[in-house]
């Protein structure tokens, strides 16, 4: 299998539609149906249903398409080491941001690392809390920071900070009458 291959199956799986997918990818559409065949042949399944008028994917399609994006930032990440590498990085740290994690704590501990370790290179994802637990487990990042407190198993979690809760509102909101605005309060109004 051809990394073109994954990265055209991907194009088509997010366009579903092969011209616009030829487009997006600066090829024209016959070579990419054809990598698509290609690659359908040697995985002995059919990836897409294609009509006159649309294109869909197969259960294989779908499956192709969760394992697909995991296989390509590996082989980035490992491009990404080794040029790192060549210009004198020995180590990295693969740190994976997920649900609103606010970066105002971050650029501190950042900074902390660098301290202990200026050689280290720090990359940072930010990506769903599904593929940054997924992610973990599969050895693709080595920390993560997230607001969630289940995580189920094989992966320890420990507090590395606490946010106060904060509400934003219009400046003439009624319950900004309230010194505190209490969150009983908060949660009767429509959220954002």
């Amino acid at each position: 299998m051809e990394l073109r291959h994954l990265r055209y199956f991907l194009a088509v799986a997010e366009e579903l539609h092969f011209a616009r997918a030829a487009e997006r990818l600066h090829i024209e559409q016959s070579p990419l149906s054809r990598a698509i065949r290609e690659l359908e042949e040697e995985l002995g399944a059919q990836l897409f249903v294609r009509t006159s008028r649309s294109t869909r994917l197969t259960l294989a399609g779908k499956l192709l398409m969760e394992n697909a994006p995991r296989v390509l930032l590996a082989l980035d990440q490992a491009r990404e080491s080794v040029k790192a590498a060549a210009n004198g990085f020995h180590g990295r740290l693969r740190v994976a941001l997920s649900d609103g994690i606010t970066p105002s704590r971050l650029p501190a501990l950042l900074a902390r690392c660098r301290e202990e370790d200026p050689e280290i290179e720090i990359r940072l994802f930010e990506v769903p809390l599904a593929q940054q637990l997924s992610g973990l487990r599969d050895d693709l990042y080595d920390a993560g920071f997230s607001m969630a407190d289940e995580v189920g198993d094989g992966i320890i979690i420990e507090p590395a900070w606490e946010d106060e809760l904060m509400v934003a509102m219009p400046a003439r909101h009624e319950l900004l009458a309230h010194r505190r605005v209490p969150l009983d309060e908060v949660l009767q109004h429509p959220l954002v």
